[in-house]
């Protein structure tokens, strides 16, 4: 009777974790919810160019959709926005107008109703007191392509766009590396070498200079990490499974590329491989007693760069 009673709440532990599990899958829907809208308020009027909409975040919503026309949604004239983000705060510039905004909630499988839409003004003014936003590359971005866009909006009664790019933080304006007046909203420029690199943009017509933009910072690194050295198991060695991989770690790394060969030691062990991990070791759990399988390691950094393999080693199941 015991043994019975026993396997009986077993069981019914089994279910209750089954259901967890479940609930831990599948989704929550958001259909019923509401997003709550912050600024700007309704009917707000603005005499900057940029606006920063800002409402309150959705639990299990993993993005948001927001929607700017003018005149209004009841009969729009021209849709001025229309973007998902994944953030509850998004900026951008206007021209002097009249605007409506509204926001729906988002996951992958349900999403909100919008939100009653708000009206707001952008009144004409001088560039002075205005900003351009930045859009591309985003800040701290790091690349190893030498050779990038930088991109940022238009800005109401602006003529041209001066770009400033430099290693000091303008510290000394005699010597940014480049300074260019620019007419549209897009410039290419070519990296000289590897560093750490700020960048800005100020509007400007023939009568006034905005103000700069937000300082961005943008990475160029080219330098791959150095050689990995292998750690575990010997050149040879026979070993039972699971296989403990295990490699010495690279400066400045941020992920290992793993690649696994059959006993030819040049096709891939499966179409999982060359596969990336975070960690300088693997449990490799695969093949059957006497296969011979082959291994080596690279080091890959935050720009993207892969270092030179590691030798070549191989090892025998048990």
């Amino acid at each position: 009777m015991k043994i019975r009673q026993l396997g009986f709440l077993t069981a019914i532990g089994f279910v209750m974790t089954l259901l967890s599990s479940c609930d831990a899958i599948i989704e929550p829907s958001i259909s019923k919810r509401q997003v709550q809208l912050e600024a700007p308020a309704d009917q707000y009027m603005s005499t900057s160019y940029t606006l920063n909409f800002w409402w309150d975040e959705v639990s299990n919503a993993l993005s948001y959709r927001l929607q700017v026309v003018t005149p209004n949604f009841a009969a729009p004239g021209n849709l001025v926005l229309d973007t998902v983000v994944t953030r509850n705060r998004f900026a951008f510039n206007f021209n002097p107008g009249n605007y409506q905004w509204r926001v729906l909630a988002q996951n992958g499988s349900s999403q909100t109703a919008f939100t009653p839409p708000r009206n707001f003004t952008v009144v004409a003014s001088s560039i002075k007191q205005q900003t351009v936003q930045l859009t591309s590359p985003a800040n701290n971005y790091i690349t190893n392509q030498s050779n990038i866009f930088f991109q940022w909006s238009s800005l109401y009664g602006a003529t041209q766009y001066r770009f400033e790019i430099d290693t000091n933080n303008f510290a000394n304006p005699n010597t940014v590396i480049s300074n260019l007046a620019i007419p549209g909203q897009q410039i290419n420029f070519t990296f000289p070498k590897d560093q750490v690199y700020q960048w800005r943009v100020r509007a400007e017509n023939d009568t006034a200079q905005a103000q700069w933009s937000a300082v961005y910072t943008v990475t160029y690194d080219h330098t791959p990490p150095g050689k990995v050295n292998l750690v575990a198991p010997a050149n040879g060695q026979t070993v039972p499974l699971p296989v403990s991989l295990q490699w010495g770690t690279s400066i400045s790394a941020t992920r290992y590329k793993l690649y696994v060969f059959k006993s030819d030691s040049t096709s891939l062990y499966n179409q999982n491989f060359p596969l990336q991990v975070n960690a300088a070791s693997y449990s490799f759990n695969l093949g059957k007693s006497g296969d011979k399988v082959y291994w080596k390691v690279t080091a890959l950094d935050a720009a993207g760069n892969e270092s030179l393999p590691s030798d070549l080693r191989n090892f025998v199941l048990q």
